[in-house]
This record gives structure tokens, sequence and C-alpha cells, in this order.
């Protein structure tokens, strides 16, 4: 195979990349120590491309759906903590959002984008209720350890409306594992891939619990999310100037190549200009042997070569 290497500020004049956007919740304004949490009737809290909705109770003072907030104390427990996560912070920022789920949490995708990913943790409220055990809730694992407790977020996707059956579950607390030292509650930021659920334009996020008394779930209904991000695959070129997408973008490992053809070679460059890695005859390469950062991938179809910007995690 004949390499093609074009110099590197060629490669960043013809990119034509999907567009990926982080919801990292930076946007709104909070003093130190402080939440939003729907008391002003807005509906819900808009960040990058998504809409987090809210419901708020003036009679009650109570709400459900999410909150933004940048509380910090991840040590204390009960209910009057509610709107802290377990990390003490956000992934990357002081903020991040807090659900609390009566029946569904919902994000509404706008923008035509799509579900790439997010990071998810307990809440300090949960966290330590499980951990401990408190006047409604069991400590998981129970007096011996033994007990196959769990605590599950699920995450599925809505088009037009309705629910398509396709789901992500992550498992915020998991002690159902044969040998106990395996058992685990989640105390930190982690990536859950949302590409599966495909181009949904709403995600449902719903708990479930080992844990169920007689008005339900006993476990606290409530987790944190942060750094959701969605990609929108329409590419900056149009018409037959688009020769390809990529996706997962950003991704911690593959990428796929998805155009008319398959490409008969693919390239991917370090921001130096230097080739890190080729393929021929593939619509996937693998980004697993690359550290953290940002790439050109090349590719050439049907003759003709095209480049875009790919970020791995």
């Amino acid at each position: 195979m004949k390499n093609l290497i074009l110099p590197l500020f060629v490669i960043f004049c013809t990119i034509s990349n999907a567009q990926t956007t982080t919801a990292g919740f930076e946007n709104f304004d909070l003093n130190s120590e402080s939440f939003l949490n729907g008391s002003d009737f807005s509906g819900g809290f808009e960040s990058g491309d998504v809409f987090l909705h809210n419901e708020f109770n003036d009679i009650f003072g109570s709400w459900s759906g999410f909150a933004i907030s940048n509380v910090t104390d991840n040590t204390t427990s009960g209910f009057m903590n509610q709107y802290a996560a377990i990390t003490g912070e956000g992934r990357n920022s002081e903020n991040y959002a807090v659900s609390f789920v009566s029946l569904e949490s919902v994000i509404q995708i706008q923008n035509e984008a799509a579900p790439e990913g997010l990071y998810v943790t307990n809440s300090t409220y949960a966290y330590f209720s499980m951990l401990d055990g408190d006047s409604f809730s069991k400590k998981f694992g129970g007096l011996t350890g033994n007990d196959p407790d769990f605590f599950l977020l699920t995450i599925g996707a809505y088009q037009n409306g309705e629910l398509t059956g396709t789901e992500v579950e992550f498992y915020l607390a998991d002690y159902t594992f044969s040998d106990n030292s395996q058992d685990y509650i989640v105390d930190e930021w982690t990536y859950v891939d949302l590409t599966s659920l495909g181009d949904a334009d709403s995600l449902s996020f719903t708990l479930t619990s080992s844990d169920v008394g007689e008005f339900g779930m006993n476990t606290p209904a409530y987790f944190c999310i942060d750094d959701l991000i969605t990609t929108n695959p329409l590419s900056t070129q149009k018409g037959e100037d688009a020769l390809f997408q990529v996706y997962p973008n950003p991704t911690t490992n593959r990428i796929r190549i998805s155009g008319e053809s398959i490409p008969e070679w693919v390239s991917v460059f370090d921001v130096n200009g230097s080739l890190v890695l080729q393929e021929a005859n593939a619509n996937e390469i693998n980004l697993e042997s690359l550290e953290t950062g940002t790439y050109v991938l090349q590719a050439m179809i049907g003759g003709i070569v095209s480049s875009q910007l790919v970020v791995r995690r």
C-alpha cells in the first residue's frame, strides 16, 4: 500500500469533523456550596446540547428530576445532604447535576445531537445509606455481608415520545458477587457509554434496588451526573463533500468509519503530524495503544482523501 501522508496544515484545512459537545454545567453561576432545585419554576436546566427536566412542588418545597449543585459535603449522611455527590466535586469543575428519581428523570437532547456518554456517581445521601444503613434503608450486604444487594441505574432511549426498548444498565452498587471482596458502592466519577442508544431524542433514567419495602424502594433514589457528551453526526462539509463519519467520538479505544465504501486505508496522526497508526481496507481502527488526546484521522475512500479530528479519552 502506498502511504499518502499530507502535511499537517493541509490535514486541518480539509477536516470535516462531527461536532462533539460536553454538558458540564459550568454555565450555571452558583454561589459556593449551593444548588438550583427548580424553585424558580423554570422547568429544568439547559447545558450544551441537553435540557435536564425538573419539577418543583411549591407546597412542599420538594423537587424531582434534576438539580444543579456544587455542594462538596461528602461526609454527612442523611436527607439533609441530598444535593451532594460522594466525590465532593464535579468531574472537571465545581458544578454537577443531581437527580432525584420519582418515576423517571428525563434529559432532552437538542440540536439533532446523539448521546455519546456521561459520567455517573452516587449521591452522598444514597452512598452512606447503602454503606451503613439508616432508619429507612438496610445496610447493603446485611449483617453477614452476604445479602445480594444492588442499586441499578437504567438509562433508556426515547424517540418521538416512545421508548425504543434499548437500554444501558449501570450498577451504582453491586453486592451480588459470591466473593464479598468484589462488592462495591461507586464513589468516583465513572464513564457510561451511551452510543448503543442510537439517535435518541431524550434519555430516561430509572433506579431499582434490592432493598424494597411496603411503599417501594427504600434506598434513596438519588444519583449524580457530569460531562454528558453528545455528538452531532452532521459533517461541517455539505453534500458530496462529506466522505465519511466517525463514531464514537470521543472514544476510549475503537473508532468506526462510516462511508459509502470501506476506506482503502486509514491513517492516524498526532498533533505534531507524525503517523502513529495505519490500517488498509478497514472501517475500524483501534486507538487503545495511544495516549489520551486529540488526533487527526485521515481516510481514502474511492481515491479521495478526507480527514477528521478524533479524541482519545
